[in-house]
């Protein structure tokens, strides 16, 4: 952890004394938050990521059912910044339409590129739809991403968290915002807890109800809220007007993500 992140949780933790926030309940906000980068226009550093235009895909993979949406170069991103564990170098490209639905797995939401792998510039045609507009990413920051406090009030104390609890998450959400735990600017993000104006998708990936049934085994065996992740977001903008602050999330589990089973992948688009 780095000298910022126990600087921050410090701050955090005296604030939320000031506030007379329950000390247990700090110390839990605390341990579910995950590390995440995020990714930006502007700036002269290198190219870590590219938004838009045409993807460059290995010779011989199937194209996928739906657009491009960003490559992000790993060796780019400032080792062990995502918590996750991502292959250390190559691209991680990312697909997504904007039809706003329950999403679920997807097998070509996420492709990963080996570094040294040959590629060319492969144009997608998908009806109406354009590529998204070019842009690239080269301002990165990284820090602890603290989950909405929906999510920490569901995954604290059940399915219908009483009015006070509500409240009480919320109460730790601003003294942690007022720390300097608010996320900056960004287009997107690796890693942390999902920013969803409707539901969090990683509650939804891991809900056995909503899991397909070569997903119902890990529900069966106890995967809870500390076996499922973000891989990423990208927060649409104004290019895709169809959308009214849309967002497209990738989420995974931990051991698929070891285990580069990047098909295993689930995908949700929504927006405000």
């Amino acid at each position: 952890m780095t000298d910022a992140s126990m600087d921050r949780m410090n701050r955090f933790r005296a604030e939320a004394a000031s506030r007379d926030l329950p000390s247990e309940e700090v110390e839990e906000w605390i341990r579910v938050a995950r590390p995440a980068v995020y990714l930006a226009e502007g700036g002269n550093g290198p190219l870590v990521a590219r938004v838009g235009g045409d993807p460059l895909l290995p010779h011989g993979v199937p194209r996928p059912s739906v657009p491009f949406v960003a490559s992000v170069d790993l060796a780019a991103l400032p080792p062990g910044a995502t918590g996750l564990p991502l292959p250390a170098d190559g691209h991680l490209l990312l697909f997504s339409d904007t039809d706003v639905h329950g999403g679920g797995q997807v097998s070509d939401a996420v492709l990963y590129v080996p570094a040294g792998t040959p590629t060319t510039l492969s144009p997608l045609e998908h009806g109406w739809r354009e590529p998204y507009q070019p842009r690239e990413l080269r301002t990165v920051w990284h820090q602890l991403g603290a989950q909405m406090p929906e999510s920490f009030a569901l995954d604290r104390w059940g399915d219908f968290p009483e009015d006070e609890q509500s409240e009480l998450a919320d109460e730790l959400a601003d003294a942690w915002a007022d720390v300097g735990g608010h996320r900056p600017p960004w287009a997107l993000q690796i890693g942390g807890h999902p920013v969803s104006p409707q539901n969090d998708p990683v509650h939804y990936a891991r809900d056995p109800e909503e899991a397909g049934p070569s997903e119902q085994d890990g529900a069966a065996h106890g995967e809870g809220a500390d076996d499922w992740y973000l891989l990423a977001t990208w927060r649409c903008g104004d290019d895709v007007t169809e959308l009214d602050s849309g967002v497209a999330h990738w989420v995974v589990r931990r051991r698929d993500l070891a285990a580069r089973r990047f098909d295993r992948v689930h995908r949700y688009v929504e927006m405000a």
